[in-house]
């Protein structure tokens, strides 16, 4: 199957749904398809300089921050990136295309409105209250009508889908190579009361803040505990939220690699993710329990449900620095909890495993490609709106 995917945000900025694109688009190129993946990008210079692409990758043009969903999404749209989609449409000749967030003013949207044939979309976006995109429906009505099947990668982002452009949505979550982080080594000098954090340190919604804050009562009863925070941003700023005698007791990382995020993972006794909004799925907590680290999240929806409802992982009250504290003192010192903990997360994790979230998204584009080869052009309009579950439009 010859298949095309656009991803809206800069490729080689860090982020959730690039990561889970690069992993879909390698998952099936190792399954026999012909995968092409349209991004925001740097190209290499004529010397050679510059960003190393993948093979499978096309670059769109130069990104642009644009504030977004509380943080900052890197895009691309104007008449260049619109001339370049189309370009790619066109010689692609995808059996099926496959865009991610094309309610944003993004690559997507672009694509969808250039493109023809069989449109799967995926919606990673969890946010109830978003007027803006209410506001914009008028205007995205005609290109979403287009799309054939539509995704979600959680409940929640289902639910923001639904109440604001209507139509429904298959969920299917993001997914993890859990063995990668089951066979990684650990590395001695990060094991042995150690709290992990991985995350953009100048995002507060990440929550960086909410675990400094409540650091100085760990300490104070386990002052051998070390924090270990790997992420880009200013990590001045961030060691000056604890008190200048504090500061020894928290190492940055800055920026590792997908080995080392591995690695750090299998090897704290204590994974933290004290974000505070704006989360549709977790995929570091699905990594976490890959890798067997016991799980403590604050208590957005998303995370309880990637959690099993707190069966995998422990919740705290979100932004609440002392009910982290508490989890955190009480789960340090009970190894036996840790291990009921890690036991249970690197078993409810296989559903989250490429094996079956690829399976369940090429079951989607066989499905819509199954349909459109079955009727005439003039008919595949009416078609879309009969596949169920996941169409894209209104009854």
């Amino acid at each position: 199957m010859r298949i095309g995917i656009v991803c809206p945000y800069a490729w080689d900025v860090p982020g959730g749904v690039q990561f889970h694109i690069r992993d879909l688009a390698e998952h099936l190129i190792s399954q026999g398809h012909a995968v092409s993946v349209l991004a925001p990008a740097d190209e290499p210079g004529e010397d050679g300089d510059g960003p190393s692409l993948p093979p499978y990758l096309v670059s769109a043009g130069r990104a642009v921050p644009v504030p977004y969903n509380g943080s900052v999404a890197r895009l691309t749209f104007g008449f260049l990136s619109a001339a370049r989609a189309r370009r790619w449409v066109h010689e692609g000749d995808f059996d099926v295309l496959h865009l991610h967030e094309p309610a944003s003013p993004s690559l997507s949207l672009l694509t969808c409105w250039a493109a023809r044939g069989p449109i799967v979309a995926t919606f990673h976006t969890s946010n109830p209250r978003s007027r803006a995109m209410i506001a914009a429906y008028p205007i995205l009505q005609p290109a979403l009508e287009k799309i054939s099947a539509r995704i979600a990668v959680s409940e929640y982002a289902r639910r923001t889908l639904v109440e604001h452009l209507g139509g429904d949505a298959v969920v299917i979550p993001n997914g993890v190579h859990v063995d990668f982080f089951a066979r990684a080594e650990p590395v001695p000098e990060w094991q042995g009361d150690t709290i992990g954090f991985i995350g953009r340190i100048d995002e507060p919604r990440k929550g960086l803040p909410v675990l400094m804050r409540a650091l100085p009562r760990i300490l104070a009863e386990r002052p051998q505990t070390r924090l270990l925070v790997a992420g880009r941003g200013d990590t001045a700023e961030a060691a000056a939220l604890l008190p200048a005698e504090l500061r020894d007791r928290v190492e940055f990382l800055g920026m590792i690699s997908d080995e080392d995020k591995a690695r750090l993972l299998r090897s704290v006794d204590l994974y933290v993710a004290p974000n505070t909004g704006g989360e549709s799925f977790g995929i570091i907590l699905v990594e976490a329990m890959s890798a067997g680290a016991p799980v403590l999240a604050s208590d957005l929806d998303a995370f309880v449900q990637v959690l099993d409802g707190g069966g995998a992982g422990e919740v705290f009250a979100n932004e609440d620095a002392d009910a982290l504290a508490e989890a955190a003192l009480r789960l340090l010192a009970s190894p036996e909890r840790r291990a009921e903990l890690r036991e249970r997360g690197m078993r409810h994790v296989r559903r989250f495993d490429w094996s079956t979230v690829g399976a369940d998204i090429l079951a989607v584009y066989e499905t819509v490609t199954a349909g459109a080869a079955s009727v005439a052009p003039d008919e595949r309009t009416g078609l879309r709106a009969r596949l169920g579950g996941l169409r894209s439009g209104r009854d």
